[in-house]
């Protein structure tokens, strides 16, 4: 399965924040918008960086509660690891493993086109591993 047929299903929704958020406003908008990690845009809407819980939860505990009110350019990472649309949850999986990144920000051309997490390729892994399984099922049965 390649991500675009994930995007399909999941749809292309990217929950994005600008640099200069502070990072108390960014963990108000993860917690509210039950995401785990948001992409972070210029004023271009270029990629600058993504921030994660994660990233959150080292700053906070580097600096305290004033972390809270820096900008979250600080604290993101800048290093952002993209995936394509017609790459395979296999790759993927292997490369977030790697990497021990959950998220991949998806990106067509130049532009964002979604935004996939550890757990929609895990989902995806285990519904293609049951279908396997059971068309290996039904084989055996008809044979």
């Amino acid at each position: 399965m390649l991500v675009s047929q994930i995007l399909k299903d999941k749809g292309d929704l990217v929950f994005t924040a600008s640099p200069q958020e502070t990072v108390g406003a960014a963990a108000a908008l993860l917690h509210t918008r039950r995401v785990g990690a948001m992409v972070v845009v210029d004023d271009k809407e270029a990629v600058v960086g993504i921030l994660s819980e994660r990233d959150i939860v080292r700053v906070i505990a580097k600096e305290g509660a004033s972390a809270l009110s820096k900008p979250i350019s600080g604290c993101m990472t800048s290093s952002v690891v993209f995936a394509q649309p017609d790459e395979s949850i296999d790759v993927l999986l292997e490369r977030m493993t790697d990497r021990r990144i959950r998220h991949l920000p998806v990106v067509k051309g130049e532009r964002l086109a979604g935004i996939i997490s550890i757990g929609d390729l895990v989902k995806y892994k285990i519904s293609e591993t049951q279908a396997e399984a059971d068309g290996l099922k039904a084989y055996i049965a008809a044979g």
